[in-house]
């Protein structure tokens, strides 16, 4: 079977599967009872294209929008612009002097004639009645107005469905509706023949059932569509820093108003339409909007800034003009928001197991109908009455085919996929409590075979709250502490000295100081920054003057492949000066002077390079990072298009930073290796510092540490030898982190998970099988890329990730065993009963009960078990594993056939076992036949909790869902045979046959712990 699944639903992959292998595979499972439950879940593909049909469209005509926008630029300055633009009485009423359609337009539009009508950006502020500097007033009063005029920045959603939606959908099931018509022939027909009420009994129980089915089903999905839409908010919680008041702060994207002054930075998802302020090297992809891969520069001379779109490089101000639906981003979510997630590599493979046993069971019951209605026929002939049927006559063929319909019911296991997105919600809503936020369905079910981690170090492994503890300044070093540093520094450093450094720390910095709404200082920027702002405070710097000292002419922001940030700065006295920092030995190697220890600039020499090498290796050592800073003056000539030096740099000093390992680490490495899954540090920090914290983790032990440079150098056939043994990988650049996923995915079919926080980790991100983006120091654009957040950043939480994905794989494996056990049983029995005796022990009535035993109950039962320590002290399944292993075969295929035994012993003899004599003892031997065989399901449900240990008993009573599954089937089931005999087909049953009933389920047991001990292999 695992290869057939392979061959015609292997092309639908965990990730990035083509919409054409999506649609194949929907067409294979032509055998489905009902379209809109199967595939609720799954991806909306004609939305798909809807999406990117608007996404060619915005292509084109942003495309005309710049030719426009070039061909005006060459006029306007010649132009004699008339504004002819009149504002709206209820837009000056509120104090504004521009509508929100004006400004739709404009960015929109890029209309650059429109931008200059209305005074530029300038202008624009101004009619926004905003201020570039502090922002808009957060007066409750004003804030709402702005919303009346301008809208807010929310996108129209599909309304939350209804529970009596599901109820409808459910009863849109091909078989229930057959099984509905049957219903009604009997119903017609009972009353016609034996009138009210006793001819309608059969045609009530039918009915009856069906809307049991159907609202446990309705029911269900209703719950788990909940559970989607809470994950599908969490999923859109995106907070900016935005200046209002004239304080920075943080707000949640869907706050914004026009008017608002927003910061963005690499990685940043710009928030809504907007124009450019201010800013250096801004570089914009809007291919989620336009499917154009080549980024747009924007500045003064094209500063439209859309909706949706990300900062690939660069940093600035932007003033928001524009807001939710009014944005094309707005529309393009609208289309999007009724898409749903790509099936899962498990609903596919389910799918087809479901179509390959439905269409057996089709078969099945066409052969039961046809030797039902022979068996008919052939007693009519022997009794001479083959020419005159009456009602009842009729009435048996009706039930005939609702047995064969009920057949069906039973043989296309519906639920198999459905507990797939069973077992995953409840799983995705499980970690989300533990700090994991899953973007994509198929990452649950494939963390659970990972085999392999790569692991960031800054953040995953350490706490991220970084602090310099030693500093080299002026070839002294020193050790930093806090209140101490100040004095300290200022007796041993000179003032020249002492006055570059904190020029370059607060001027070359993507951080700021600012006091927050109660006037108190606050730092802001990334825990690096934040490290060094803090430093320069406590050596009595004050960032403020500091930077209205100089001008800012130039930024290159840091990027993990230049491993550098570099500014240019207008002094006081019209000179430029460059400042550089970044990774220790690559700014170090760009410097030819340094500062000494009377704070005159010196050349540098080959025993003063030798010396600060081994005092920055001596840092890393001590697992500190280390961050060299330079500076250069340069010629006055300077200008916004020249590049900064690369080189003649003179070295100010080294910090040493301090970012301790988390608590609890280096236990989770250990699980991790008792769980077979290997974990590797890639990291862009020096290869001393890498080891010596790959060390205290518990990482680094007999493998090799290699430098990304290094690593570039070898050839394939040298990656194919080391690769497996690499542990730890530094000064990497994203796209070695690429290279190495990709060689262990696709040469050694290792299933990797990889983490990230930047832009550059995109790649390796969509590369991986399961992409981990941390949540508190991820861009947007990681977490785009991503299949799951990681809400605390910490190594600790991506394990439980792995456990919950284990737990989710067996969990679904379990389910599969016990309801395939199901479909095996009741088909044979109802086939070979038909055949041999000419009727089925088991009626619609009872098959539609078992069915909903173990279709939507038995999921619930078992798709939700919690994960349990012992998931991770066996190997992962890999890449290459058969879903349906030989140990599933083996109790599926044992339990089969002692049910089987069970129900031919009672069928044959059943009556002399149990002395059931009389007119009724054909109703009460059917009755004790679906009594096993219900306790047989139930018993072999709680063998099912676990499908290779014998003690299935561990745990039970903390799984409240299980019990209550079970307890009601119980307490349904009693009800059934004792109280709704009439509409079920069955007759009350004495102790004695209740007990022995029981019994059979109970000596499943037994025989399921003995299959245990079975060695079949893992396979």
């Amino acid at each position: 079977m695992e290869s057939y699944l392979n061959e015609n639903f292997g092309d639908v992959k965990a990730k990035n599967s083509s919409e054409e292998a999506l649609q194949r595979w929907r067409k294979a499972c032509w055998l489905v009872k009902n379209h809109k439950r199967r595939f609720r879940f799954t991806a909306n593909l004609s939305k798909r294209f809807e999406a990117e049909a608007i996404r060619r469209s915005n292509q084109e005509k942003f495309r005309v929008a710049v030719l426009v926008s070039q061909a005006a630029l060459q006029f306007i300055h010649g132009l004699n612009l008339s504004t002819e633009y009149t504002v709206p009485d209820e837009v000056k009423t509120a104090g504004f002097e521009i509508c929100a359609d004006e400004l739709g337009s404009i960015v929109e539009g890029r209309d650059v004639k429109k931008l200059k009508i209305h005074g530029g950006v300038e202008g624009i502020t101004n009619k926004l009645n905003t201020s570039v500097d502090d922002g808009i007033s957060t007066s409750e009063h004003l804030l709402n107005q702005r919303k009346e005029i301008y809208g807010v920045n929310k996108f129209a959603e599909s309304p939350a469905r209804g529970f009596w939606v599901f109820v409808w959908e459910a009863l849109q099931d091909t078989t229930l509706m057959i099984l509905a018509v049957c219903a009604l022939v009997s119903l017609v027909v009972g009353i016609v023949m034996e009138g009210w009420p006793k001819g309608a009994q059969d045609g009530i129980g039918i009915v009856a059932s069906i809307l049991l089915v159907v609202f446990v089903t309705a029911t269900s999905d209703y719950r788990q569509s909940l559970q989607f839409k809470d994950l599908d908010k969490e999923k859109k919680k995106i907070t900016v820093q935005v200046t209002r008041n004239g304080c920075r702060q943080k707000l949640s994207i869907y706050d914004l108003l026009p008017g608002d002054i927003v910061h963005l930075n690499i990685g940043d998802q710009v928030p809504a339409d907007g124009l450019f302020v201010s800013g250096f090297s801004v570089l914009i992809n809007e291919s989620s909007l336009t499917g154009e891969s080549e980024p747009v520069n924007v500045g003064e001379l094209n500063p439209f800034l859309l909706s949706g779109t990300k900062v690939q490089d660069g940093s600035c101000k932007m003033l928001v003009t524009t807001v939710g639906m009014r944005t094309q981003w707005g529309k393009l979510m609208a289309t999007l928001s009724e898409g749903g997630d790509d099936e899962t590599p498990l609903q596919v493979k389910l799918n087809g197991v479901a179509t390959i046993i439905g269409k057996i069971g089709l078969f099945f019951a066409v052969v039961t109908f046809s030797v039902l209605v022979q068996g008919l026929f052939s007693r009519k002939l022997r009794e001479g009455s083959q020419w005159t049927w009456s009602g009842d006559d009729a009435m048996e063929i009706v039930e005939f085919f609702a047995i064969a319909v009920t057949i069906v019911v039973v043989a296309v296991p519906e639920g198999l996929p459905l507990a797939v997105t069973l077992s995953l919600a409840f799983a995705m809503k499980k970690m989300m409590n533990d700090k994991a936020l899953v973007r994509h369905l198929a990452a649950c079910e494939t963390m659970g075979s990972a085999t392999t981690i790569c692991s960031d170090k800054t953040g995953t492994l350490t706490t991220n709250h970084m602090t310099v503890v030693k500093a080299y300044i002026c070839g002294k070093i020193k050790e930093v502490n806090s209140s101490k540093v100040s004095s300290d520094f200022s007796s041993d450093i000179h003032d020249s000295s002492l006055a570059i450094l904190l020029e370059s720390i607060f001027n070359n910095t993507g951080g700021e100081v600012v006091k927050n709404k109660d006037e108190k200082i606050e730092i802001l920027g990334s825990p690096t920054e934040t490290a060094l702002l803090e430093f320069g405070l406590s050596l009595g710097g004050d960032f403020v003057k500091e930077r209205q000292r100089s001008k800012l002419v130039k930024v290159e922001p840091f990027n993990s492949i230049k491993k550098r940030m570099g500014v240019v700065l207008q002094l006081p006295d019209g000179g430029f000066r460059a400042h550089c920092k970044g990774a220790s030995e690559i700014v170090l190697a760009a410097c030819d002077k340094v500062v000494d220890s009377n704070g005159e600039v010196v050349p540098l020499n080959e025993d003063s390079i030798n010396h600060m090498n081994n005092m920055i290796e001596t840092f890393a050592g001590e697992a500190l990072r280390t961050l060299c800073l330079a500076y250069v003056d340069i010629d006055d000539e300077f200008s916004v298009g020249t590049p900064i030096p690369t080189r003649g740099y003179t070295c100010i000093g080294i910090v040493g930073i301090k970012d301790p390992v988390r608590p609890g680490v280096r236990e989770s490495v250990a699980i991790c290796r008792s769980a077979g899954i290997v974990v590797r540090m890639v990291t862009g920090d020096n290869i001393n510092t890498a080891k010596a914290i790959a060390r205290e983790c518990g990482i680094l032990t007999d493998g090799i540490a290699i430098e990304g440079p290094e690593f570039r150098e070898k050839t394939e056939e040298e990656l194919l030898d080391i690769i497996p043994k690499i542990q730890v990988m530094a000064r990497s650049s994203p796209m070695d982190k690429h290279t190495l996923v990709k060689h262990l995915r696709t040469t050694f079919q290792e299933v990797v998970s990889v983490t990230g926080d930047g832009t550059n980790d995109a790649p390796a991100l969509h590369e991986a099988d399961i992409g981990l983006a941390m949540g508190i120091a991820g861009t947007e654009v990681a977490k785009e890329s991503a299949d799951v957040i990681i809400l605390d950043d910490n190594f600790s939480t991506i394990v439980t990730v792995a456990k919950w994905g284990r737990s989710v794989y067996i969990n679904i494996q379990k389910f599969v065993q016990f309801q395939l056990t199901v479909n095996v049983v009741a088909l044979i029995v109802n086939f070979s009963s038909a055949c041999l005796t000419g009727n089925a022990p088991l009626t619609a009535v009872q098959l539609l009960w078992v069915n909903m035993i173990m279709d939507t109950l038995g999921a619930l039962a078992l798709a939700t078990e919690p994960p349990n320590d012992e998931l991770m002290k066996r190997p992962p399944v890999g890449r290459k594993g058969n879903f349906i292993s030989n140990v599933m075969w083996r109790n599926i295929l044992g339990q089969s056939i002692y049910q089987f035994v069970v129900i031919w012993f009672l069928q044959t003899r059943g009556k002399a076992a149990f002395h059931i004599h009389g007119p009724d003892s054909d109703m009460i031997l059917n009755t004790l036949i679906f009594n096993s065989f219900v306790f047989c399901q139930a018993f072999n449900e709680i063998s099912s909790r676990d499908m290779e240990r014998i003690n299935v008993f561990e745990g039970i009573l903390k799984n409240y869902v299980f019990v209550a599954v079970l307890t009601c089937t119980v307490v349904f089931q009693i009800i059934i045979v004792e109280f709704l005999g009439t509409y079920a087909n069955t007759s009350p049953l004495s102790l004695k046959q209740w007990f022995g009933s029981v019994l059979f389920g109970v000596f499943g047991m037994p025989i399921a712990a003995a299959l245990k001990m079975i060695p079949v292999g893992s396979v």
